[in-house]
């Protein structure tokens, strides 16, 4: 599976929109996926500064390399594969996806199109996918 150039280009111009205000939107992220699920607050640390550097640090660069498949297929499986040592289970990919599609919508406000979602979910889709694979050896659960 692999997303199209259009819709690469896509999250590309709809990332960079939003990426000037990155310690923010990290912070409405973690909000939102503590508040749709609560039993994921026990694996980070109180103090979410360090952590919420590191996401936007990675979502930038498996994000920035999604027309380059060769780059980001392997960052994110061996990102996977870290984030098992942590707990992480399958199941907490959709929920991930649920907070991360949410805080782009609210923070791209009106900018925010129906082909902007299908790029991010088909995005989301393909490298969740990817992940659990890599790092459970299965495929994704359905949502």
């Amino acid at each position: 599976m692999a997303i199209t150039a259009r819709q690469a280009a896509l999250i590309h111009d709809s990332f960079a929109e939003i990426a000037p205000e990155s310690d923010l939107i990290a912070a409405i992220f973690y909000d939102r996926l503590f508040e749709i699920a609560p039993q994921m607050r026990p694996y980070f640390r109180d103090d979410m500064t360090e952590q919420r550097v590191k996401f936007m640090a990675t979502l930038s660069m498996l994000l920035n390399s999604l027309s380059n498949l060769d780059i980001v297929l392997p960052a994110a499986g061996k990102l996977a594969r870290r984030h098992v040592n942590y707990g992480v289970m399958p199941e907490h990919y959709p929920i991930v996806g649920q907070a991360l599609l949410w805080t782009i919508q609210r923070t791209l406000g009106l900018k925010w199109t129906s082909d902007i979602a299908g790029a991010w979910t088909e995005a989301y889709g393909m490298l969740s996918g990817h992940m659990i694979a890599e790092a459970y050896g299965r495929q994704a659960p359905a949502d």
